[in-house]
């Protein structure tokens, strides 16, 4: 059976510097129509970054919609039309202070395919030099260094809750192990 659905018509609902708010109305494949909601998003890329003694580096700072502090990967959203690579390499250095002698790709996952179109890099860093960090004005972290093995058991025990952290740690932890 083909599953596709057509899109009849589209209106913007909102349009922020973040995201993109549509409601589109969609011929189903039994030809009844119905509606869907899209945040549409530039994605965003994060950084399993991890330094000579197996610590990662993870920041940790204040998420407004969770109303609490999360401990995360290094991480940043993707300009319209940027490399992904390169968003890293510099999201990497702004929120940590580090540069990587070998950055590579590691996966790309949708974080929540049931109403965005958002896509998520993550890279990893290795071979870490300190250059200083080169927050943004309304950017406030912390960086701390976790033993990987550590980090893992925290994915598994509830600590860090962040779904993009979560799959670069337990990714690179198997990839790596």
């Amino acid at each position: 059976m083909d599953f596709f659905e057509k899109k009849i018509s589209s209106k913007t609902i909102y349009s922020g510097k973040v995201l993109t708010l549509q409601v589109d109305d969609v011929k189903l494949p039994n030809g009844n129509t119905a509606s869907r909601e899209v945040v549409r998003h530039n994605g965003g890329v994060s950084v399993v970054a991890i330094d000579e003694d197996k610590n990662l580096l993870l920041v940790r700072q204040y998420r407004y919609p969770y109303g609490e502090n999360l401990l995360e990967i290094p991480a940043g959203k993707l300009e319209k039309g940027e490399d992904p690579e390169l968003c890293g390499i510099r999201e990497l250095r702004e929120e940590t202070g580090y540069e990587a002698g070998n950055f590579k790709f590691l996966a790309e996952f949708y974080p929540t395919p049931g109403y965005t179109d958002e896509r998520l890099y993550i890279f990893t860093a290795e071979n870490l030099t300190y250059k200083g960090q080169k927050l943004d004005a309304d950017e406030f972290l912390s960086v701390q260094r976790i033993p990987l093995e550590k980090a893992v058991e925290m994915c598994f025990n509830g600590e860090i809750k962040d779904a993009k952290s979560v799959i670069g740690i337990l990714m690179y932890n198997k990839n790596n192990s």
